[in-house]
C-alpha cells in the first residue's frame, strides 16, 4: 500500500465506520456522514488551510472523488463543532489501535495556543474567563490563550491532552488529567513520565507515584543531580519536534477559533491529523512514522 493523502482518508473512514458505531442523529441522516466529516478534518489539517472557506473552496475542486458533497462553510462549522465528542473517541481509537499505547515511557509537555493578538480582541473575546495571559520561555513572549498539555508516546502518539488557562499551574492542570482518565494509568504496571522542571514538586511526585507513575526530569539549580538526568537531552527532543510538528506543519497557533467549541474542536482536529498520520504510517510500516511529507500535498 502506497502512503499518500487518498489511501489515509480511505483506511481512516473505513476504521471509523467499523468501530465507533451508527450516526448521531435522530430522524433523516445527514448527507457527509460523520466518518465522512472526521475524514474531510484531517484532510483540511494535513493540506494546511486554516480558513475554513478557502478550504471547502480547494475540496470542491479537488477532492470529488473522495468527497462528492460538502456544505457550505456554516454548515462545516456546526457540524465540525459539534463533532468534538467524536474527534477526541476517533484519537483514543487510533491510539489503542496502535502498539505505542502501550507504551510505559510517556512524554509530557505544555505549548501555547494564542487565541488573540489585540486587546479589542481579548475583551470582546468570547474565551473570556478561559483563556488568559501566558508567557512562552522558548520563545521569550507573552501570549492571551491557552496552554496545551499533551502527554504522549515518545512515536509522538497522543495518549492524553488538554486545554487550560496558561495561569494555571503545570502539576495541577496534569494531576486533574491523570485524575479524569485514571482508567488508562490503571492498564500500566508502571509508567516513566518524561517532564521538565515546571512538573517538579515532591507533593506532585509522591501523587504520580500513588497512580504507578516514575518521573523522569532535569535537577533544579538547588538540587543535586537527579538519576537519570544524563539521558534526558536527547529523550527532550522528542517532544519537542511533537510541538514542532503540531505548529509549523498542523498550524496549531493559527487554528482561528474564536468560541470554547470553535478553539476546542480545532485543537482536537490537528491532535487527530497526528494521530491518524502516526497510524497510518506505523500500519504500512512507514520508515518514520511522524512523517506528514506524504500527506501534506
Amino acid at each position: 500500500m502506497t502512503n499518500n493523502l487518498e489511501t489515509l482518508l480511505t483506511a481512516l473512514y473505513v476504521k471509523i465506520d467499523d468501530e465507533v458505531g451508527g450516526p448521531r442523529w435522530t430522524g433523516r441522516p445527514p448527507v457527509l456522514t460523520d466518518a465522512e466529516l472526521v475524514c474531510v478534518a484531517v484532510a483540511q489539517a494535513l493540506l494546511g488551510f486554516p480558513s475554513e472557506r478557502h478550504w471547502l473552496r480547494y475540496a470542491r475542486q479537488h477532492l470529488t472523488g473522495l468527497f462528492p458533497y460538502l456544505p457550505q462553510q456554516s454548515g462545516y462549522n456546526k457540524r465540525l463543532r459539534a463533532a468534538l465528542g467524536l474527534v477526541k473517541r476517533v484519537i483514543r481509537m487510533l491510539a489503542r489501535s496502535s502498539d505505542f499505547w502501550l507504551d510505559d515511557c510517556w512524554i509530557v509537555d505544555a505549548t501555547p495556543v494564542p487565541c488573540g493578538m489585540s486587546r479589542p480582541t481579548v475583551q470582546r473575546s468570547e474565551l473570556a474567563g478561559w483563556a488568559g495571559y501566558g508567557y512562552c520561555a522558548s520563545h521569550s513572549r507573552f501570549y492571551w490563550g491557552l496552554k496545551l498539555y499533551l502527554v504522549c508516546a515518545p512515536s509522538g502518539m497522543p495518549i492524553l491532552w488538554a486545554l487550560a488557562d496558561p495561569k494555571v499551574g503545570e502539576r495541577e492542570v496534569l494531576a486533574a488529567m491523570l485524575q479524569v482518565e485514571q482508567e488508562v494509568t490503571g492498564r500500566h504496571e508502571q509508567i516513566l513520565l518524561i517532564c521538565d522542571k515546571g512538573f517538579a514538586g515532591k507533593d506532585f511526585e509522591t501523587l504520580l507515584t500513588d497512580y504507578g507513575i516514575t518521573m523522569l526530569r532535569p535537577s533544579r539549580k538547588d538540587e543535586k543531580a537527579r538519576y537519570g538526568e544524563p539521558m534526558l537531552k536527547k529523550v527532550r527532543q522528542l517532544i519537542e519536534s511533537v510541538n514542532d510538528t503540531l505548529k509549523g506543519q498542523l498550524d496549531l497557533e493559527h487554528h482561528g477559533g474564536r468560541s470554547a467549541e470553535g478553539v476546542a474542536v480545532r485543537v482536537a482536529q490537528r491532535i487527530l491529523a497526528m494521530a491518524a498520520a502516526i497510524w497510518h504510517n506505523h500500519t504500512t510500516n512507514a520508515p518514520i512514522t511522524r512523517s506528514l511529507i506524504a500527506y501534506d500535498h
